[in-house]
C-alpha cells in the first residue's frame, strides 16, 4: 500500500514540475516577442540610399544589393536613408506620434561602421535640437584619397541594433 502511494506522488510531482516549466517557458517567450513588438522598433528588411535629389544610389533588400557609391577626392555627398519594411515601401514614421523629444528616441540613432577613413570619410547626421524641417536620417561620405571602402549601416535602438546591413555598402572614390 505505501508502495502505490509513493508511485501516485511521484506521478503527479512530475506532472507538477512538467507543467510549471512549461509555463515559465511560455511567459518567457511571451516577453520576448512583447519586446520585439515594441512602439518605438523598427522591423527593417532593408534600406535604400537617395541623393538629394531623390535618386536612389544604393538599395539593399533581403540581402540584395543593387548600386554603388562613388565620389571624387575632396567631394562630399549627402545620402538620406530610408529603412525597408517586408514589402520593400518605405517604413514611414507617424509625425504626429512622434512630436518633441520622443521623436529621437523612438525613431533611433543611425550608426555607419567598418569603413576605411583614409580613402571616405563616412558619418552618420546628427541633428539639431529643435530642427524640425529635416525629418529623417542621413550620412555624409567625404572622399579623402582615391581607392575603395565599404561600410555597414546599422539603426540602432535602447543600445542595440533594431536593423543591420547584410552587406557592407561599396565606396569607390576617384
Amino acid at each position: 500500500m505505501q508502495f502505490l502511494f509513493f508511485r501516485a506522488l511521484r506521478a503527479h510531482t512530475v506532472l507538477l514540475l512538467a507543467s510549471m516549466i512549461l509555463f515559465t517557458t511560455g511567459c518567457e517567450d511571451e516577453d520576448h516577442d512583447d519586446h520585439d513588438h515594441d512602439e518605438g522598433h523598427t522591423d527593417a528588411d532593408g534600406f535604400l540610399l537617395e541623393d538629394e535629389g531623390g535618386s536612389q544610389i544604393y538599395k539593399e533588400f533581403k540581402g540584395a544589393v543593387e548600386g554603388a557609391i562613388t565620389l571624387s577626392v575632396g567631394d562630399t555627398l549627402e545620402l538620406s536613408v530610408h529603412f525597408l519594411d517586408d514589402d520593400g515601401n518605405e517604413i514611414e514614421h507617424d509625425e504626429e506620434e512622434h512630436e518633441g523629444e520622443e521623436h529621437e528616441e523612438e525613431e533611433g540613432e543611425l550608426k555607419v561602421s567598418e569603413n576605411d577613413s583614409n580613402i571616405a570619410i563616412v558619418e552618420a547626421e546628427e541633428h539639431e535640437e529643435g530642427e524640425e524641417e529635416h525629418h529623417g536620417m542621413a550620412i555624409h561620405i567625404i572622399g579623402v584619397s582615391a581607392g575603395s571602402t565599404s561600410f555597414k549601416v546599422q539603426l540602432m535602438h535602447e543600445g542595440h541594433a533594431d536593423y543591420t546591413s547584410a552587406n557592407n555598402v561599396p565606396v569607390t572614390v576617384n
